[in-house]
């Protein structure tokens, strides 16, 4: 299935096929800083000239916060003026099982005359894995997505939304209540080419998951948008809403969509098969200790709303303080270990502070920067904690240098800015175009009830 999404129709080979089996309309899909998917659609007839052209969108996108404000407190997009070009990757075009009249196809933003864009989320994770080439390595990463389903008519506007189903977690009796959801979403998701390793029902109320098969790291971001879109098609049909907002409801557990990635070098999975924690090797423990000391940093980009810093708290398994753990469902980085039943290959590392605000492609790029760093430096990670650190005094937690995530947009920003790894790895006028947006979001939310903002959140993602 992984082929059938990454090795897609050609627009010389697929437009006619596509046109004759009912497709009217491309859409071309981008994240912007706040997660948030944007498009443009084109007609099937004109998507052989997009593919060579693009189409033209404001440069302004750049600097668009989560409620469509635009701010122009980055210097370089500061007026109305400019345009860019959308260009789609046509190697990735899909007919839209959930929504037959139409293809999609992600896109790349680049200059007027077709040279890179430095605001290109895109192409800031392609320049991380061609830093990772030169360096023999490959990576992988795959996304567990968590969502929240409600009957579209059952949302007042009011603090909570009622859950399509409020009963025992994990159980059959969740997936019956969503039956025919289900069974088109696994269809959908199939026919799109997105693999999937499983769908059940979650912890929280009217919450599920699905988790995407691992892939090469811009793939999975593809993939993530694509599977976001295909999950909206299916619930429309059934009469449902989703929502793949960090957190929906307050006071109950957030939507995380944690992001998997591991690291081999000549086909050996570096996270396996050493003698370091856990049978890591040394470059395996220097990319999750880089990931570790960079943690603040990276989460200001995998978690950057004012949702996300509501979902980050202790005692909900979203990973609030800074420590890694082997299969510790509390620590921020969860080590998943080689097992005799599934083999080296399946080691993996979990970063649990990830959700939908985060763009795929700039989360992915921290993530690998920071990693990339590590074994550079050649850094060896602490012993892993294995309990709650919530639960500890602070004196417990200054002794191991396990500190609490940034809890405000402020002291996520000031972590960011800081670290010069991840500021280069995103770039100076992205970082500072990011750094517009989460400032006018957190102008936006000032005085606030909390629970307000949180509501102005939910039917973003």
């Amino acid at each position: 299935m992984l082929d059938q999404a990454t090795a897609g129709p050609t627009p010389e080979t697929s437009t006619d096929d596509l046109a004759q089996a009912g497709v009217v309309g491309v859409t071309i899909v981008w994240a912007d800083n706040n997660g948030i998917p944007r498009s443009r659609t084109v007609p099937i007839g004109a998507f052989g000239a997009a593919a060579e052209r693009g189409v033209g969108v404001t440069p302004l996108f750049a600097v668009f916060d989560s409620h469509d404000a635009i701010t122009f407190d980055h210097a370089p997009l500061g007026t109305p003026s400019g345009d860019i070009r959308l260009v789609p990757v046509s190697e990735r075009l899909v007919r839209l099982s959930g929504q037959p009249g139409f293809a999609w196809v992600p896109g790349r933003q680049v200059a007027p005359d077709g040279s890179v864009w430095p605001y290109d989320q895109r192409g800031v994770l392609e320049r991380q894995l061609s830093r990772a080439s030169e360096l023999g390595l490959d990576f992988l990463a795959g996304y567990e997505m968590e969502f929240h389903l409600s009957r579209a008519e059952d949302d007042d506007g009011g603090a909570h939304v009622r859950p399509v189903y409020d009963g025992p977690s994990y159980g059959p009796a969740k997936m019956l209540a969503v039956d025919g959801f289900a069974e088109q979403l696994l269809r959908d998701l199939d026919r799109n080419g997105v693999p999937i390793g499983q769908l059940h029902g979650e912890y929280g109320p009217g919450q599920f998951e699905f988790n995407i098969a691992p892939a090469d790291p811009v793939t999975a971001a593809d993939l993530q948008l694509l599977a976001r879109q295909t999950v909206h098609a299916a619930a429309r049909a059934h009469g449902l809403r989703a929502s793949f907002a960090p957190l929906v409801n307050p006071g109950q557990v957030g939507n995380g969509w944690h992001l998997h990635t591991s690291l081999s070098r000549a086909g050996a999975n570096l996270l396996s098969g050493g003698d370091g924690p856990a049978g890591m090797t040394a470059e395996g423990g220097a990319y999750l200790a880089g990931l570790l000391r960079d943690l603040p940093a990276i989460v200001a980009v995998t978690a950057p709303s004012l949702s996300s810093l509501q979902r980050l708290r202790p005692g909900y398994w979203s990973g609030a303080y800074t420590c890694w753990g082997v299969e510790n469902r509390e620590a921020s980085l969860r080590l998943v270990p080689a097992t005799p039943l599934l083999g080296g290959a399946n080691a993996n590392v979990e970063l649990k502070p990830s959700d939908a605000a985060a763009n795929p492609y700039l989360a992915m790029a921290a993530v690998i920067a920071a990693g990339l760093a590590g074994i550079e430096d050649g850094l060896t990670p602490p012993e892993p904690v294995q309990e709650n650190p919530g639960l500890w005094s602070e004196e417990q937690r200054a002794g191991r240098d396990i500190r609490r995530l940034p809890t405000s947009v402020e002291e996520q920003l000031g972590a960011l800015l800081a670290n010069r790894r991840i500021r280069a790895a995103l770039g100076e006028e992205l970082t500072d175009a990011f750094r517009a947006v989460r400032a006018s979001d957190a102008a936006r939310a000032d005085g606030r009830d909390p629970a307000e903002v949180l509501r102005s959140y939910r039917w973003l993602y």
